[in-house]
């Protein structure tokens, strides 16, 4: 490549150069675009619920946020008073230890429609009150299942173990040291219970029946 020659007279442009203690000035940068403003920690936990299939524990949230538990806590708070005073088909529902958006029970039948599955995957009468006997008296073996209802109830076990209704918790410290079975969090979830504390008094169910 030939380069043009200049004139004698003419030079080729320099840099410019600082005098002795001379600071030159410095081009601008670029500026960054500011920051969009913080998101509100109700708004995160709101699509955490949302993405969730299953409730979520206040310390969860936190730790998927890395977020203090009072500030969630707080936060929760007023997403359940935003929910609740918002009409619409869904609410936030405090449920089996967690918290969980659903749809509001007047709207069950339009979700079955859309699903072609029946509203609640309904259990046999032996299987309510086997159901039934271990909430209520959990821990507990199944010879004492057998020994309130007065049958054998193996198979109505194994149904309930596969609904992921019941658990396994431990073992009887009884002689041959058969195994006990408690409730899940699958139970609460489907009869919609915060704990095993709102299970309802056995007085007002033997009033009512």
């Amino acid at each position: 490549m030939i380069e043009k020659a200049l004139p004698p007279d003419e030079k080729p442009p320099t840099a410019p150069q600082a005098e002795p203690g001379e600071r030159l000035p410095q081009p601008a940068a670029e500026a960054e675009p500011p920051a969009g403003p913080p998101r509100p920690l109700a708004f995160r936990l709101e699509a955490l619920l949302f993405a969730s299939g299953q409730p979520l524990t206040p310390a969860r949230l936190a730790a998927a946020l890395g977020a203090e538990p009072a500030a969630v806590q707080a936060a929760l708070d007023e997403l359940v008073l935003a929910w609740r005073a918002r009409e619409g088909a869904i609410e936030l529902v405090e449920i089996a230890g967690g918290w969980r958006l659903m749809t509001r029970p007047d709207f069950h039948g339009d979700v079955a429609a859309l699903r072609k599955k029946v509203e609640v995957e309904r259990l046999s009468p032996a299987a309510l009150e086997t159901l039934a006997v271990v909430a209520y008296r959990q821990p507990i073996g199944r010879a004492e299942i057998e020994a309130v209802r007065g049958v054998a109830c193996g198979p109505v076990l194994r149904l309930l173990l596969e609904r992921d209704l019941i658990r396994i918790t431990g073992r009887s410290p009884e002689p041959g040291h058969p195994l006990l079975y408690g409730t899940t969090k699958r139970f609460l979830d489907q009869f919609g219970l915060k704990s095993l504390k709102a299970l309802p008094d056995v007085k007002d169910l033997l009033e009512t029946s």
